[in-house]
């Protein structure tokens, strides 16, 4: 009978493509805001299929309860640098999985809009929240390139020492180069970018 951690990464996979196409997303927007809606557009085709997109619900779920039981078991027993920042980049990933599908489904479904480029964007825009999501989106790239990084260093255990921490480093400095780009894009420095107020007002709040 599979263990739960090998349940865990089976779903990690499976979640794992959808967040590949949807960092695909973001790099093509790395070109343009309409390039960002355009690919999305054609994206949603596949995972917004009603039996797919229920079908990723239930594995994100599976994936935030898997992992909060994995967290609280071998947090104690975690030892040395590469180990901690396996869980670390984990737990922060998960953290903003919950919080970043919950606020998209509120988005979605609560307050009617399109939640594409704009609906990210948005919260850039808006007083001085940009300060809270650019770390906040930043941060979720590096952690995802850096808990993939963890898992490829500890797949290769069998070679050099050097060649698993130049595999762990540059996973992590394309995490970091990644993540800055498209914050960059979102605030509209590499572009300019047109927010509708309808997307400004959602956060409207939260800025006070």
């Amino acid at each position: 009978m599979p263990t739960l951690r090998v349940l865990h990464r089976f779903s990690a996979l499976v979640v794992g493509l959808f967040l590949a196409l949807h960092l695909a997303n973001h790099f093509v927007g790395l070109f343009g805001q309409q390039r960002h809606i355009d690919f999305m557009q054609v994206a949603r085709v596949l995972y917004r299929y009603p039996v797919v997109e229920a079908l990723l619900m239930a594995l994100l779920v599976w994936q935030a309860c898997s992992g909060l039981v994995l967290l609280a078991r071998r947090w104690k027993a975690r030892d040395g640098v590469i180990a901690w920042l396996q869980i670390v980049s984990g737990a922060y990933l998960l953290a903003f999985l919950i919080n970043h599908v919950g606020a998209v489904l509120y988005g979605r479904f609560a307050l009617g809009l399109d939640t594409d480029f704009r609906f990210a964007a948005a919260g850039f825009h808006v007083g001085s929240l940009g300060i809270f999501f650019a770390p906040y989106y930043a941060l979720a790239i590096f952690a995802l390139f850096t808990h993939v990084g963890c898992a490829v260093y500890w797949k290769i255990g069998s070679t050099s020492p050097l060649l698993r921490k130049s595999v762990l480093g540059v996973f992590m400095l394309v995490g970091a180069t990644a993540g800055l780009l498209v914050v960059l894009a979102l605030m509209g420095i590499l572009y300019e970018v047109d927010i509708p107020d309808a997307y400004k007002a959602t956060y409207g709040a939260l800025a006070g």
